[in-house]
């Protein structure tokens, strides 16, 4: 891989459901990433997580700032998306969308049935655990393409990356609209994780992410070799 291959995002999103809410190891994947991040995409990397905390008290891993990115804001209250913003109290203090997903729960028939359209995506067996965690998905969706449409030009590149299946939603609702935001799927500490992360087979992975999306944004600087980045479209 050379340099020459390498093209910046002008905005990088990240969605997981450990964003300013630790549950496991994926929280210090992407705590410990974002001050090098926040270096070379000063402001432009954008952590989205689920606002958890909102009815149980103060997060202590979550700055409020009632400014920032306020011009949008506004715009995301007239979508009546239900957010947050503010930054993450880690090392490089990136900013953070916290995502409050409760008012899709009355349309999740709704929102299931587009996915079996789109998608032939079986929901009918799914449990409490699987809802909460697809309707966040499907917020997080939401939120980055009201972002997008207000806040880039059609010049601008986008990524969004989603960690784990409690995010995959997020990915299938951004292929049912027309932006042209590169998606990235990460599954951490899998079975095929493992396999694939052999060095050999990895660099071969890498060079068709490459000649795929023609555009990378995670390398060896930010991945751990334990993980696999799937890269879905």
């Amino acid at each position: 891989m050379t340099n020459e291959n390498l093209i910046t995002p002008d905005y990088l999103f990240e969605v997981s459901w450990e964003v300013c809410n630790k549950i496991g190891g994926i929280h210090t994947v992407i705590a410990t990433k974002a001050l090098n991040l926040s270096k070379e995409l000063p402001d432009r990397h954008i952590l989205i997580g689920p606002d958890v905390w909102r009815e149980t008290g103060i997060n202590p891993e979550f700055i409020e700032e009632p400014n920032l990115l306020r011009a949008w804001r506004v715009k995301a209250h007239e979508e009546e998306l239900r957010i947050r913003v503010g930054r993450w109290n880690v090392a490089g203090t990136p900013i953070v969308i916290l995502v409050d997903f409760s008012s899709y729960i009355p349309r999740k028939d709704e929102i299931f049935s587009k996915f079996w359209e789109a998608y032939k995506l079986d929901s009918l067996s799914g449990k409490w655990d699987y809802i909460e965690s697809a309707l966040f998905g499907y917020a997080t969706g939401k939120v980055i393409e009201s972002f997008v449409k207000f806040n880039t030009a059609p010049h601008m590149k986008v990524a969004a990356q989603f960690h784990e299946w409690m995010t995959g939603a997020g990915i299938l609702y951004l292929k049912t609209t027309p932006l042209p935001v590169a998606t990235i799927f990460t599954t951490h500490a899998t079975v095929i994780g493992s396999k694939l992360s052999f060095p050999c087979k990895l660099k071969n992975f890498r060079r068709w992410k490459i000649h795929k999306l023609k555009l990378i944004i995670i390398n060896t600087n930010y991945t751990l070799i334990d993980y696999v980045n799937i890269v879905v479209g």
